[in-house]
């Protein structure tokens, strides 16, 4: 086999391949790239047993072949290398030669058919939507993704409804629950899946495109697939039952707050300076007429600061983590947000009147 590539092109590739090597693996074949030539097109391949890539690299196939690299050593020496021309040269003992200017570097592969493909699944259910549409969603609710407690792995996913041409991904731990809708705008089939968080976390880093570059998503039997660019991304499904939130959402509230959402972030982050986490001491949200009075008294200090809010309803007291606060007014993109409480002890909800989103927060018992 001998390929030549543009370094940008083959670093780019190798990094995307990457994603889905095994970390820790008793199968060394999985720590290895799929250099696949065999066809009319030069495909990376990397497959972790649950999560798998296939990208098509640009590239002049000179001779055809396939070999599987070292995928950590191959990226290190990729990386490496002058923004050249790079030259990718198999022998009959399964030694790579790579090549760039003065460089030249040999290392051992494996027969490529000893490599795990990506399973072939029927492509059941799809839907398109914009690269900036799903990373955004991704990113405003993957950081409420539960841990693997109980037993109940589910929770370490997130849940992909589409209903009525209407998505909606839930996301949520023993503390709070993150839900993103958003209009599709075509007809799509009804589907009702839950994919990895690991999944997601690699697929947001991976899209790269804006509103006018797409990436469809095909839903099989025990798969989800991505497809973007040049890439192809395959995860196996978690399965289980993923907890019913529309118990959650009720619209009675006693008290209604609009506040500036940038105010508020830094106004806790400055409460948070004296907050250990481990400490497990809450930021106190006192509500009273048109302030709320954030304010925390650890064994590092205490401090208390004044916000301006426009309020309805009754006055309140009540205690969040202030990281379980923050880590939701971040992702949010609005100037001002509504914030809904019913009762010192009841979740805050923080939504928009189009319930695009819907952040549910459980407070921490003050003891007041």
């Amino acid at each position: 086999m001998k390929l030549i590539f543009e370094q940008s092109d083959l670093q780019k590739s190798v990094n995307i391949s990457m994603k889905a090597i095994s970390s820790s693996t008793t199968m060394p074949i999985l720590e290895c790239i799929m250099i696949d030539a065999t066809a009319g097109e030069i495909k990376f391949i990397s497959n972790d047993m649950e999560l798998g890539i296939e990208t098509i690299v640009p590239g002049e196939i000179v001779e055809k072949g396939s070999i599987a690299l070292p995928a950590k050593t191959f990226s290190e020496i990729v990386k490496s290398l002058p923004n050249s021309t790079v030259t990718v040269e198999t022998n009959e003992h399964m030694t790579a030669a790579i090549t760039c200017e003065k460089a030249h570097f040999e290392i051992p592969g494996k027969p490529g058919d000893e490599f795990a493909y990506l399973p072939v699944v029927e492509r059941d259910d799809s839907v398109k939507m914009t690269q900036f549409s799903l990373r955004q969603i991704i990113n405003q609710t993957l950081f409420s993704v539960g841990e693997n407690v109980g037993g109940n792995k589910a929770l370490t996913g997130e849940l992909f409804k589409i209903e009525n041409g209407r998505l909606q991904v839930v996301s949520l731990d023993s503390h709070r629950v993150s839900i993103r809708n958003l209009g599709l705008g075509t007809e799509c089939p009804d589907v009702s899946v839950i994919i990895p968080g690991k999944t997601l976390g690699e697929i947001s880093r991976l899209l790269t495109g804006g509103l006018e570059d797409t990436v469809t998503v095909y839903f099989a039997k025990n798969y989800v697939i991505f497809e973007f660019d040049c890439t192809m991304v395959l995860s196996r499904l978690l399965e289980g039952r993923f907890f019913d939130v529309g118990q959650l959402l009720i619209n009675d509230y006693s008290t209604k707050v609009e506040i500036n959402k940038q105010n508020l972030v830094q106004c806790i982050g400055r409460a948070s300076l004296l907050v250990r986490e481990s400490d497990k001491v809450p930021v106190i949200f006192n509500i009273s007429d048109d302030v709320v009075s954030l304010s925390a008294d650890t064994a590092m200090g205490s401090m208390k600061e004044d916000l301006e809010i426009h309020k309805e309803g009754k006055d309140l007291v009540i205690g969040f983590n202030p990281k379980f606060m923050i880590d939701a007014l971040r992702v949010i993109d609005e100037e001002t947000i509504t914030m809904y409480f019913l009762s010192s002890v009841a979740p805050c909800f923080i939504k928009n009147d189009e319930e695009g989103y819907n952040y549910i927060i459980l407070p921490v018992n003050i003891g007041r």
